[in-house]
């Protein structure tokens, strides 16, 4: 690449049914290049907002051998206040993951606020 850096690949998969053959067959073609691969995805009510489907999210992106990096804060856009978690019920849905997951497969939960400079962990 030129630079120190090693590239690593994001993807955004917010729910198990999201990670078919195709996206496995991708990812390994990848990870077998020397890419790492890291999830993130949006907690949004009625998708992915219960400790049984993250937790499954999670072993599911184990499985092809992605990294579950982040867990993100809805962004407060119009049209999707509908999708909107509370902090502090996605806060109890990381916890009840640590008890269920090892450290590893838990994301971290961040919330990304305007003007500042990094994203805040919230969990």
């Amino acid at each position: 690449t030129g630079t120190r850096l090693t590239p690593v690949m994001v993807i955004h998969a917010n729910h198990p049914n999201e990670l078919d053959a195709e996206v496995a067959e991708s990812v390994g073609r990848l990870i077998a290049a020397g890419v790492p691969v890291l999830n993130q995805a949006v907690l949004l009510r009625g998708v992915n907002d219960r400790v049984e489907t993250l937790a499954e999210l999670s072993e599911r992106l184990l499985d092809i051998r992605v990294t579950p990096y982040y867990l993100h804060q809805l962004d407060r856009v119009a049209g999707a206040a509908h999708f909107e978690v509370p902090v502090a019920e996605g806060q109890r849905l990381i916890e009840q993951l640590r008890s269920r997951l090892p450290g590893y497969a838990v994301p971290r939960y961040v919330q990304e606020i305007a003007g500042d400079s990094h994203k805040r962990v919230l969990a």
